[in-house]
């Protein structure tokens, strides 16, 4: 009796052992986040983007963990991301539902839409079926211009949440004290952001100074119209002292015409006229 009960002893401590080894196994699958998510740019990479509070993610995580346990024999990597505090990565891959898979190979983007079992995604390695999928453009790819803003746009966003509930819930201001707070910051950034603009473009195009209506003469003319200019001043002279002439001929005749031209008589008085006569 003795041994029966020292051999259970001793099988209950093996079992105990190898569950907590069993829970002490790190996860195969790896946790993505702002920092590391570049990773996926080289090898071949399964993501899932999930929330915590999701049913459906609830639901996949068992299959998934199963998935990332064959990840070393399928070189593939397994990986998640938690969009609650991932919010740029949502934004960068604009996630509008959950949960949503990426597939990912040397920079290429496809989304997995199949049937979401452990069979299913090692079939989907194994068998190559990501290559009937378009991937994504490459402007809307995570690593483009135009995602790395939607993934700005968004941890703003969420910084915006987390004062509103630090404002309101650590400080007991009310929210519409939070939200005038906001309003007011947002017209003083707009007042910033546009004096640098205008700042910028003054720097970068500077409006042009009023300058005076230049006239034609003043104006730097080719040898040959300036000879003919000078001909044509010439001439005009020419005429204007011939006028001149003309018109000192014209006023001395005219003076000439009007000076008296007959001998000044004195006066007789009459009665002598009837005297002699």
């Amino acid at each position: 009796m003795a041994a029966v009960g020292s051999g259970c002893a001793l099988l209950a401590l093996l079992l105990a052992a190898g569950g907590a080894a069993a829970l002490g196994r790190p996860s195969p699958v790896r946790v993505l986040s702002d920092g590391t998510w570049r990773e996926l740019l080289h090898g071949e990479w399964m993501v899932e983007f999930y929330a915590p509070w999701c049913p459906a993610c609830q639901s996949l995580q068992p299959e998934w963990e199963k998935f990332a346990e064959w990840g070393e024999d399928l070189d593939v990597n397994i990986a998640k991301v938690d969009v609650t505090e991932q919010p740029g990565l949502s934004g960068r891959f604009v996630i509008t539902a959950l949960p949503t898979i990426y597939h990912c190979k040397d920079g290429e983007f496809r989304k997995y839409q199949g049937a979401r079992t452990k069979t299913d995604f090692i079939n989907f390695i194994s068998d190559q079926e990501w290559k009937s999928i378009e991937p994504v453009s490459s402007w809307f790819g995570p690593s483009s211009f135009l995602m790395s803003s939607m993934s700005a746009l968004f941890q703003l966003s969420m910084w915006i949440r987390h004062c509103h509930g630090y404002l309101t819930e650590s400080v007991g201001i009310p929210v519409w004290g939070s939200y005038a707070i906001f309003a007011l910051a947002t017209l003083f950034s707009g007042l910033i952001l546009g004096l640098m603009m205008v700042f910028l473009a003054d720097c970068l195009c500077p409006s042009k100074k009023h300058r005076p209506p230049q006239y034609p003469y003043s104006k730097k003319l080719a040898p040959e119209s300036a000879h003919l200019l000078k001909k044509l001043d010439e001439e005009q002279e020419a005429d204007e002292e011939d006028i001149s002439d003309d018109e000192a001929e014209d006023k001395e005749e005219s003076n000439r015409n009007s000076s008296p031209n007959a001998v000044r008589q004195r006066p007789v008085n009459p009665a002598v006229t009837a005297d002699k006569s």
